[in-house]
């Protein structure tokens, strides 16, 4: 199960005020590119299921990935800016993922736990129920490292790129979502940063077509 607070940036302006306040702790950052798979029929995301390539960019001018990761998530929950979500995730092949991309059905014959765990599970990914790639979006992940009493955390400050619009989010994960919850909403009033607690995740507005709450 991952556990992650979410909390929604109005605008840009925002994301950059944050941004300067956190730039002592930056780490590193990812430019992401997410791209969902399934049938024709939507059979996963009916049964409120998102199968994700994810490739990593280190450097955004790079056109081939450093890495891929797949994930399978699952029965997502989100309350108050708390998000639960069963997921499961292991690494690909970079070429690899890049040709599921181009021949979506590639992605079934692959040798994989998450693959096999679809097709028994959802009936998807065989010959007579190809995967499809649904599309997807970009992202802009920028990783800072913050102490407080309780230990390290780590937050994600996110920039998503749909074709429909742009969000901003920051994120993070933590197995004590009530204390980091109020550390996060410490930071954005001391940072002098609007925000709301995330409604829903970034695949219902990829689903939806538009920008959610």
């Amino acid at each position: 199960m991952e556990v992650e607070i979410k909390l929604r940036l109005p605008d840009a302006a925002a994301h950059r005020r944050l941004s300067a306040h956190l730039a002592p702790r930056l780490r590193r950052t990812h430019a992401q590119r997410n791209l969902f798979f399934d049938a024709a029929a939507c059979s996963l995301a009916a049964a409120s299921a998102a199968l994700r390539v994810r490739l990593y960019d280190e450097r955004p001018d790079d056109r081939f990935p450093s890495r891929a990761v797949l994930a399978l998530k699952r029965r997502p929950r989100i309350d108050a800016g708390v998000s639960r979500v069963e997921e499961v995730e292991e690494p690909i092949d970079p070429a690899l993922a890049l040709a599921c991309a181009d021949d979506p059905a590639c992605l079934g014959e692959i040798d994989s736990p998450i693959v096999r765990l679809v097709a028994d599970e959802y009936g998807v990914g065989g010959d007579a129920i190809p995967f499809i790639c649904l599309g997807g979006f970009s992202n802009t992940r920028a990783v800072y490292e913050l102490e407080d009493e309780g230990g390290g955390l780590v937050l994600e400050l996110d920039e998503t790129r749909f074709d429909f619009g742009t969000s901003y989010e920051l994120e993070c994960e933590t197995a004590e979502p009530d204390r980091v919850k109020e550390v996060l909403e410490r930071l954005l009033t001391v940072a002098g940063v609007p925000y709301e607690y995330s409604r829903t995740n970034k695949f219902a507005c990829f689903l939806a077509g538009k920008l959610l709450p």
